[in-house]
């Protein structure tokens, strides 16, 4: 069973084709980048596949089954946000919010929920945080948690979206061996979007490049050329392989690097593929 399909999908935004008669398919326990420029619709995808965005056409299928709000078996992870952070909240409350399907809250849970708290945060390495309050948690371990309520269920498909903005290079390279490593001990499917490509590498198995309503999905060697990519941007792009690093370059401009707007953020976003995430 594949962890998603699209067949000829048509996704549209704000009266805006973000994708245009769109087939692929992802396999379960497949890691895959999710990367394109800005405004392709990242972020859009995901939204589909969690069955907040239905397609105008075609078909999404997720986990075998028709894409639809509130699926347990999809895990979520946002782009970081603002949160409600009082002397009061724990990063255990703050994990422990997910049990209730939303992250903002004091949920109290019974034993079985405390017992999946302390082993997302242990799956991701943040027992340490348990008892910190959220104003004295960094950025970088504050992904940790959002990484630990997206684990809360145990979903079998995980879909992180732009998990790397305002960390720095050590940082990122700990939350993709983080989402590396869940992959391969939870036997889950990881869609993990960028808007560059190099720290990635080593992680991915494929690599899905999204631009002007179309989809590229294959191998690094296989989607990250200037044809391929050319026709992505609508515009010349060479591709500049330099001391194991990848360079997409547009007159004489990095376009990857540059790009540091990203899609819409997801209004009222939760965890998991439950409503709000309007």
């Amino acid at each position: 069973m594949n962890a998603v399909e699209f067949r000829d999908v048509c996704l549209t935004l704000g009266g805006r084709a973000v994708l245009a008669g769109v087939s692929l398919e992802i396999a379960a326990r497949e890691f895959v980048g999710v990367l394109g420029p800005n405004g392709a619709g990242k972020t859009t995808l995901m939204r589909a596949i969690l069955g907040l965005v239905p397609p105008s056409r075609g078909a999404i299928r997720v986990l075998g089954r028709p894409a639809a709000r509130g699926n347990p078996a999809v895990g979520y992870m946002p782009q970081i946000r603002a949160t409600v952070a009082s002397p009061r909240l724990s990063g255990w409350d703050f994990v422990a919010a997910a049990l209730n399907g939303h992250r903002l809250g004091l949920p109290i849970p019974g034993e079985a929920g405390r017992v999946e708290v302390d082993r997302a945060l242990d799956l991701v390495g943040a027992r340490e945080l348990a008892g910190r309050p959220l104003t004295e948690i960094s950025g970088g371990e504050r992904q940790r948690l959002l990484l630990a309520q997206a684990l809360i269920g145990r979903p079998r498909l995980l879909l992180l979206d732009e998990p790397l903005i305002s960390l720095d290079p050590r940082h990122q390279r700990g939350v993709v061996a983080l989402a590396k490593s869940l992959q391969a001990e939870l036997g889950i499917a990881v869609l993990f979007s960028a808007h560059e490509i190099n720290p990635l590498l080593g992680a991915l198995d494929r690599v899905l490049y999204l631009g002007r309503g179309q989809a590229a999905l294959g191998g690094v060697d296989e989607v990250i050329t200037g044809p391929v990519l050319s026709r992505l941007y609508g515009s010349e792009i060479d591709v500049v392989r330099l001391k194991g690093r990848i360079f997409v370059m547009s007159g004489g401009q990095d376009v990857e690097r540059d790009e540091h707007r990203h899609d819409a953020p997801v209004p009222g976003a939760r965890r998991r593929g439950e409503a709000g995430h309007a």
